[in-house]
């Protein structure tokens, strides 16, 4: 798992060649860290190892998400991936018990986003209907 984390990977998951070292495909570990935390009580300890699994885990489930909304705008001819279409991601993988939050999360940050808008960006409104999710 994490013992070769700091070493130069030539392949990806999917046995694409890529030039990046394992380390940076993955979310920093002090932010890691700092997250689990949050949930924790305060003298609670969280080993290295421990840190390091979730560091693995939280940056595979990204990537997989992540793989699954780029094979999507791809088909569609997009360059740029948004709420909706990582939204939309999670409930094709059936992981609707995150999808539904994210999409409640996405229209009332997108509610708020308008409010501190200019009044000439008001016309514009953001619909989440692409996410296939019920309430």
């Amino acid at each position: 798992m994490a013992e070769n984390a700091g070493t130069s990977g030539t392949t990806s998951n999917n046995g694409n060649s890529v030039g990046f070292k394992e380390q940076d495909q993955l979310l920093p570990i002090a932010n890691v860290g700092r997250i689990m935390k949050q949930i924790l009580p305060p003298n609670a300890k969280i080993s290295k190892e421990a840190k390091e699994t979730m560091q693995e885990c939280a940056s595979e489930f990204i990537s997989f998400v992540t793989g699954e909304t780029s094979e999507k705008c791809k088909k569609e001819r997009r360059k740029t991936v948004n709420g909706d279409d990582i939204c939309w991601a999670l409930a094709t993988l059936g992981l609707d018990d995150y999808a539904v939050p994210l999409k409640r999360y996405l229209l009332r940050y997108r509610e708020l986003e308008g409010e501190h808008k200019p009044a000439a960006n008001h016309d514009k409104v953001a619909i989440v209907d692409n996410c296939n999710v019920e309430d």
